[in-house]
């Protein structure tokens, strides 16, 4: 009897403390998160911007321009005027993308507008060029519409190879992205749909082969049914994922098809809806906790608080669940909780905690890869080609735990995710510029690499001036 009227107390202790912990934990990080912003606002004073237009052609004297600009650029005009694909083989149209946004749904920040947006655009044209070698312009533009934006993309889309479409709110990114891939020419990506569900199912991959689970044999939960998940969940349907061991949630709880709203989705929203009756909740109702009860693996993409999921929830799910925390800024549980919960393996979406499951492990290798092949569009299946070349990539520098997928610092992944994504526009048909896979690898690397190059040139030059100390920063001088 005396044990049995210890126990509870010790264990009463042992919760105090561990509560006392994790909330140091989360202040610790918050205040982590809080210091990096202030420091981005400073540097971002500093430079005014993370990017520049760089000319890429010798100018010796003005007598050049006659070369580049008048009177010798009218023979290259009506060279193009005569045939229009030609604007691939005499400007740079050829390596140059269009980041587009209205600013309706930013990193977690929601509907900040187009002007806000810009910071993010740009961080995402750096990484375009430093791990792609594309050349990317951020575009946030002013559109209330759905059909007013498609109307802007279309008209812009003859300055450009390819078409990223960036940070629009949901439903409505579904409509765009389904209506200019109807009618472009051009591939047309939607990265918070393609890219983060790519690299979402490239860490699913490893992290079931380590904790020796097969994608057709786990119970899978996706909290949040907007854009990357309602695509991940696509994906892993097309992967073989049972329909019925496949449960989203939502703000009203389980996503099925007798929830009380399901009739308003099907005019609402048609994506989400199609996945109601196909999934029917898993076969669950309720809420969270319902529905991760016994479940093998979380994929999170919703709310950016530590407490949208809680300890209890990962102690609920099976033996050595699989937790992806991938909310932006801050991820849904933090990591240090969701291992002390019991979690086999955790990945958020930043770059400070291990495996950062993001999206700028995919979108650059893609896009050099469907330049390179002057692919025609970017169906599920390049989706799938990168992301599983990605996963297997994974393995080159050592699979484990922590380290589910490559880093932005393993730049040799990214040729390889790109010739496999001009590998399958060959085999899928949508190829304009047919290469071999080690064409396409060759290709990936000289103009990969030329990016790196020139980035430490221009730092060794100083023509990018070094981070600033914080004594500059406070003087207030910048280069």
């Amino acid at each position: 009897m005396a044990e049995s009227t210890v126990a509870p107390v010790e264990n009463g202790r042992v919760g105090r403390r561990s509560s006392r912990s994790r909330r140091s934990s989360a202040a610790r990080e918050k205040r982590k998160t809080d210091a990096l912003g202030r420091r981005a606002v400073e540097l971002s004073r500093y430079y005014h911007g993370k990017v520049e237009t760089v000319p890429k052609v010798p100018v010796r004297s003005l007598r050049d321009f006659a070369l580049w600009y008048t009177p010798g650029v009218a023979e290259v005009s009506r060279a193009i005027q005569a045939d229009p694909a030609l604007a691939f083989d005499l400007t740079g149209r050829w390596n140059t993308i269009a980041i587009i946004t209205d600013g309706s749904r930013v990193l977690g920040l929601g509907d900040i507008g187009p002007e806000a947006a810009l910071p993010v655009m740009e961080g995402k044209a750096l990484l375009f060029k430093w791990l792609g070698g594309v050349d990317a312009v951020p575009l946030p533009i002013v559109t209330k519409s759905a059909e007013a934006f498609v109307a802007t993309v279309e008209s812009l889309a003859p300055a450009f190879g390819g078409i990223n479409l960036e940070d629009i709110a949901s439903p409505k990114c579904f409509g765009i992205l389904e209506s200019l891939q109807a009618r472009l020419p051009i591939p047309v990506w939607h990265d918070d749909q393609l890219g983060t569900a790519a690299a979402t199912i490239a860490g699913l991959l490893n992290a079931l082969e380590l904790t020796g689970r097969t994608v057709r044999g786990v119970r899978t939960v996706l909290l949040g049914a907007g854009a990357a998940n309602l695509a991940t969940a696509r994906l892993l349907l097309a992967l073989g994922h049972d329909p019925h061991h496949l449960t989203l949630v939502d703000q009203r709880g389980i996503l099925h098809a007798e929830r009380n709203d399901v009739d308003e989705l099907m005019l609402r929203n048609p994506w989400k809806y199609r996945l109601a009756l196909r999934t029917n909740g898993g076969g669950r109702t309720g809420d969270l906790a319902s529905a991760l009860a016994g479940a093998d693996v979380l994929l999170a993409a919703s709310t950016p608080d530590p407490n949208t999921v809680r300890p209890e929830h990962v102690r609920a799910m099976a033996r050595s669940p699989i937790v992806f925390a991938l909310a932006n800024p801050v991820p849904e549980i933090w990591p240090e909780a969701a291992t002390a919960a019991g979690a086999a393996i955790v990945a958020t979406g930043r770059s400070d905690f291990p495996n950062q499951v993001n999206n700028s492990l995919i979108f650059p290798a893609v896009f050099r890869g469907v330049l390179d092949a002057r692919a025609r569009a970017i169906p599920d299946e390049i989706v799938l080609a990168a992301a599983q070349e990605l996963a297997r990539r994974a393995q080159d520098h050592g699979l484990s735990a922590s380290h589910l997928l490559p880093t932005m610092e393993e730049l040799d992944v990214f040729p390889h995710v790109a010739a496999a994504v001009g590998d399958a526009a060959v085999t899928l048909g949508i190829a304009g510029r047919r290469r071999s896979h080690a064409e396409f690898l060759e290709r990936a690397r000289a103009v990969m690499g030329r990016s790196a190059r020139l980035v430490r040139a221009l730092a060794r030059a100083r023509l990018t001036p070094p981070l600033p100390s914080a004594r500059v920063l406070r003087e207030g001088t910048g280069p």
